[in-house]
């Protein structure tokens, strides 16, 4: 049994570990703004520990000969065929189950660094540091000058922005 423990306990760990590096990578793509990364990260752990559960829940009905664990378990360790069933549904969803609360652990985790960073009030990287002056709508002059002929002293410069940065592809020069 304990044999079995352990094969069930590295096949899920290991589609664990996959799921995790999705995730992580999500997380990483989102890496400029913290809150988004670690709500994305909470979203997607909440997800895998929701389909951990329903793995838990399917392996009480599923034929243990279709398991991934079966598979790996050496013909000398496995059970009866009239013990199989069980051992192999009770194990397996132990072992889902187990998973589950460490995933969900780890969401909550996520989900309160989320929170933490929205008090904290972080934007992202790519937001400007000063946000520009809204330009009014009718033009300032004073009184008694005639705006064709007002001068640059009458009115201030707008502040230009630089371009975005662009990306081109180009086949020829």
């Amino acid at each position: 049994m304990e044999h079995m423990r352990r094969i069930a306990y590295e096949t899920v760990l290991r589609a664990c570990g996959f799921a995790s590096l999705g995730i992580f990578c999500v997380m990483t793509g989102m890496s400029f703004d913290p809150k988004l990364a670690f709500q994305a990260g909470g979203f997607l752990t909440t997800v895998m520990a929701f389909v951990l559960v329903l793995k838990a829940r399917e392996a009480l009905t599923k034929d243990y000969r279709r398991t991934e664990m079966w598979l790996y378990i050496d013909k000398n360790f496995r059970p009866p065929e009239a013990y199989a069933q069980w051992a192999s549904a009770t194990v397996l969803r132990d072992t889902y189950l187990t998973f589950a609360m460490w995933t969900s652990l780890i969401s909550i985790t996520m989900w309160a660094l989320a929170l933490v960073f929205s008090l904290a009030g972080t934007t992202s990287t790519l937001a400007r540091a000063e946000s520009p002056e809204p330009r009014p709508a009718v033009s300032q002059v004073p009184a008694g000058v005639r705006p064709d002929v007002a001068d640059a002293r009458t009115s201030p410069p707008s502040p230009r922005r630089p371009p975005p940065p662009s990306i081109r592809y180009q086949v020829f020069p």
